[in-house]
C-alpha cells in the first residue's frame, strides 16, 4: 500500500511561518505529481500549489492566494513534497492535504492517485 504523511502544522500568529512536509512510502516506482491541497469548514477543498514532473524538468503552480507568500519543493529520491508557508494570513486557516499522483506501484501499470490524512493550519488574529 501507498502512505502519505503530513507533518508541520500548528497554530501560529498572523504573519508567521510553518513549513509542511510530506512523505509518500510504500512500494513505489515513480511520481508524476506532487501537491498540497486545503480544505477550510464549509468550503471545497481548493488546490495550493503543486509540482509535476516532466523529464527533468519540473512545473510548478500556486494558487493566485498563495503567490509570492508559499513555496512549494519536492525531493524525488525522498518521495518528499513541502510546502514553505510565510506571511501567514487568518483566511489560511484550513485542513491542508498532501497529494500525489500519477503513482506507478509494483502492483502493475496502472497509475493511482493518494492523499494524506490532513494537518491543521490555524492563523489566529
Amino acid at each position: 500500500q501507498v502512505q502519505l504523511v503530513e507533518s508541520g502544522g500548528g497554530l501560529v500568529q498572523p504573519g508567521g511561518s510553518l513549513r509542511l512536509s510530506c512523505a509518500a512510502s510504500g512500494s513505489i516506482f515513480s511520481i508524476n505529481g506532487m501537491g498540497w491541497y486545503r480544505q477550510a469548514p464549509g468550503k471545497q477543498r481548493e488546490l495550493v500549489a503543486d509540482i509535476t514532473s516532466g523529464g527533468s524538468t519540473n512545473y510548478v503552480e500556486y494558487a493566485d492566494s498563495v503567490k509570492g507568500r508559499f513555496t512549494i519543493s519536492r525531493d524525488n529520491a525522498k518521495n518528499t513534497v513541502y510546502l514553505q508557508m510565510n506571511s501567514l494570513k487568518p483566511e489560511d486557516t484550513a485542513v491542508y492535504y498532501c497529494n500525489a499522483q500519477g503513482v506507478r506501484t509494483a502492483w502493475g501499470p496502472r497509475l493511482s492517485d493518494y492523499w494524506g490524512q490532513g494537518t491543521q493550519v490555524t492563523v489566529s488574529s
